[in-house]
């Protein structure tokens, strides 16, 4: 008789594969792969501007654009170039067009808006004036800054903020036998700082890429860093390995894509256009830009979502783990032998 039948011989054969347990796992892992090209391709396909927002000078030249333009561009009439230069400023409009001349037009534009914007909006008058036999004349008001040429170091900074928290909160999601709920809370809190503050070091002093102040880029990061990671850990409390998946595709693939880092906003299809604002890492991109560019007109509302967002994920692990310790409790008491009076 062999040593590995003999009794009481530990059991030296193969593993029982459990294929219920791997197939989810590969299973997940092509849906999220096919949701990250197809999201990420798909949005780079012949991206068409729709509601651009274009300052135009005067009732005939805003007439003709409305006309030759038709729902590519939101237009706002203007009394002069000055006047939508300012709204160009603040964030209100990608571009002014006013005439100059009665064969001539002046185009003031914000390269700081993106090059998917600002080409949209350079392209869009180019054409209306060719139509009428017009001249154009170009000036980026507000360009990117020059250590930024293509305009995308918000994209990866975002990027590498909201992975970084995202692995963050999956691994302690996978420690809680060994690493107590109070601890992890802190965990993803002082991570939320440290990546703000270095990931603002990086993009700001030392590399000059991203221009807001250093406090403003640094809190901003610091909120999507809670934001991704309380939100990843609330998923994967209440969900489970599919909570941790649907993270991965709210925030990482989905949030990303449509941040408007890549393709601009008004370049985006309606659906990303519903959604772009108001996930974390496109609520970031935009507050990151207001603030650098456009003089955080617009911020406030940006870096509300990703309160809300953080907010909201602390109060459902809470909730989670309130609930838990409950049905513990009532748990214990059913399995307490009853006393019975003599």
């Amino acid at each position: 008789m062999s040593s590995s039948s003999a009794p009481g011989s530990a059991r030296t054969g193969p593993a029982v594969t459990r294929h219920r347990t791997w197939i989810p796992l590969v299973v997940t892992g092509l849906v999220i792969g096919a949701a990250f090209i197809a999201v990420y391709v798909g949005l780079q396909r012949a991206p068409v501007p729709h509601g651009l927002p274009v300052a135009t000078v005067g009732d005939r030249l805003t007439a003709a654009a409305r006309t030759g333009l038709g729902d590519s561009v939101d237009l706002t009439r203007v009394s002069s170039i000055g006047e939508g230069a300012d709204l160009v400023r603040n964030g209100d409009a990608v571009a002014v067009v006013g005439a100059t001349s009665p064969t001539a037009l002046r185009l003031e534009y914000a390269g700081a808006s993106g090059f998917s914007e600002s080409g949209a909006a350079r392209q869009l008058v180019a054409g209306l004036a060719g139509k009428a036999g017009f001249t154009v004349g170009e000036s980026d008001i507000v360009p990117l800054a020059g250590h930024d040429s293509r305009g995308l170091s918000a994209f990866y900074v975002v990027f590498g903020v909201t992975l970084s928290s995202f692995v963050l909160a999956q691994g302690l999601t996978g420690a809680t036998a060994t690493v107590r709920l109070r601890h992890r809370l802190y965990a993803m809190a002082g991570f939320a700082v440290a990546i703000g503050v270095v990931a603002a070091t990086i993009a700001g002093p030392v590399y000059g890429s991203l221009t807001p102040s250093f406090p403003l880029l640094a809190v901003s990061l610091t909120l999507l860093s809670a934001a991704s990671a309380f939100a990843t850990k609330a998923l994967g409390a209440w969900l489970g390995p599919a909570g941790i998946a649907l993270a991965v595709l709210t925030l990482t693939t989905i949030g990303n894509a449509t941040s408007g880092a890549t393709i601009g906003f008004d370049l985006l299809p309606g659906w990303a256009q519903a959604v772009s604002a108001k996930l974390p890492p496109g609520a970031a991109v935009r507050a990151i830009n207001d603030f650098g560019y456009f003089g955080g007109s617009h911020a406030g509302g940006s870096l509300a979502v990703l309160a809300v967002w953080f907010a909201a994920g602390l109060g459902l692990v809470l909730l989670r783990q309130t609930a838990t310790a409950r049905r513990t409790r009532e748990s214990a008491t059913e399995a307490e032998p009853q006393v019975v009076a003599g």
